[in-house]
């Protein structure tokens, strides 16, 4: 049987919650969804500069670098191995957001275009997903309602969690012939509940680009060790050489006769120290993903890295992001969107129900039994929470010091 009080208790928290957070967990739940379809969106304006109609010879990679260099007016990071003879090739500078490519057609050694990552409409909504165009104090503010719907999601699971028989009527679908009321109530909580699991899952694979979580995760892969190894990222040669460097292509034919799976990618050597490092990024399985990183003035290879050498909380944390993103295939996708979807349902027919319940002219919070008293359990799990989510610790401090003034001054108006 539920503690009737600590359900009492744990409602008036989850509406006040609730009432924050609703407006801003459905921009998030729409922004993501629309973001979802960011590549169909771009392929009609995109695909023209990627494309390119193969002709009997090509120039070579060294060729189609000096073009790119000079358009950039620098060297280039990094180039895409093609995989048909019908792309142009790819060569990058920057990286997340400040990634910009530029298109060389191999056949003609021409530019085709450039795509950067600032372009077009949907740059504008995953900014708005993240940080609601508000810069790092969007970030924050994004990362304050994330955590809070952890909490909502918590408190909304044992505060729906059936006391009485498992019908299936209010519990599998919604009661339509209960009222306006009921209903609103089912939609939100029958809705919520069996999609909970998943939406926790999809806020894990957010928090990694917040500000403190983010942060304070990364901090720990570094005191743990259980990050990208440093040598992921590229090794150093101990004595440059006098000898001239292998030239781009060479590389590229060796990137092709690893077979790696997906997209690979050739990181150029940074300064005579540095190494060609080839990689590769497979979503539909991770696994997959190796590290070759080849000495630019000889092309042996100088060390060999598999995905298992990846630290474990890292290999997590890429899941968890490609999981949010949906990059692991069709039935990701599909699963985002579902969740988008539903979300915003739940989240939509909650203010509704709300507002179909309070008297008018003044807000409603369920009230809770003065004889109760908080449990030293649940103010551990607070505690917990609070130290995980920091953010959420902070306006939990606040809203109780709001409170406690409030009752002060309730207190004393009473004793007038």
């Amino acid at each position: 049987m539920k503690n009737k009080k600590l359900n009492q208790w744990l409602w008036k928290w989850h509406v006040i919650a609730g009432l924050v957070s609703a407006p801003f967990i459905i921009l998030l739940a729409i922004t993501g969804c629309i973001y979802l379809f960011k590549d169909i969106y771009e392929k009609p304006t995109r695909e023209p500069i990627k494309a390119v109609k193969p002709l009997h010879t090509s120039f070579s990679y060294e060729a189609q670098k000096r073009v790119a260099d000079s358009i950039l007016g620098k060297s280039h990071n990094a180039m895409l191995v093609s995989t048909k003879n019908t792309q142009a090739t790819e060569f990058i500078s920057g990286r997340f957001g400040h990634k910009k490519s530029i298109y060389i057609n191999p056949y003609t050694n021409e530019p085709t275009g450039r795509i950067t990552a600032t372009d077009g409409l949907m740059y504008t909504v995953r900014k708005l997903h993240g940080e609601l165009l508000l810069s790092s104090t969007g970030t924050l503010v994004v990362e304050l309602i994330a955590s809070w719907m952890v909490v909502l999601l918590l408190t909304g699971i044992f505060i729906w969690w059936p006391a009485r028989n498992w019908r299936l009527q209010g519990f599998f679908i919604p009661r339509w012939k209960k009222g306006k009321q009921v209903l609103l109530r089912d939609l939100h909580a029958i809705t919520a509940f069996w999609i909970s699991g998943l939406l926790l899952l999809v806020l894990a694979g957010a928090f990694p680009w917040t500000e403190v979580v983010g942060s304070n995760f990364k901090t720990v892969q570094k005191v743990t060790g259980t990050g990208f190894p440093k040598s992921w990222m590229g090794i150093g040669i101990e004595e440059p050489s006098n000898d001239k460097k292998i030239s781009l292509d060479k590389i590229v034919a060796k990137a092709k006769t690893l077979n790696l799976s997906g997209e690979v990618r050739i990181d150029f050597p940074k300064g005579p120290n540095g190494v060609y490092s080839v990689g590769n990024t497979y979503y539909p399985d991770l696994s997959l993903q190796q590290k070759f990183h080849f000495n630019q003035y000889t092309g042996n290879l100088s060390l060999h890295q598999n995905w298992n050498e990846v630290g474990v909380l890292m290999r997590g944390r890429m899941w968890v992001m490609a999981f949010h993103q949906g990059q692991f295939g069709p039935w990701n996708w599909w699963l985002m969107l579902f969740s988008a979807i539903l979300l915003t349902i739940s989240s939509i027919t909650a203010i509704f129900s709300y507002f179909s319940r309070k008297p008018a002219g003044k807000w409603m919070v369920p009230k809770v039994p003065k004889s109760f008293v908080v449990s030293p359990v649940v103010i551990f799990v607070i505690a917990l929470l609070a130290i995980v989510f920091p953010l959420f610790g902070l306006s939990v401090l606040l809203i109780l010091v709001v409170e406690k003034f409030q009752n002060r001054k309730t207190s004393s108006n009473n004793h007038k």
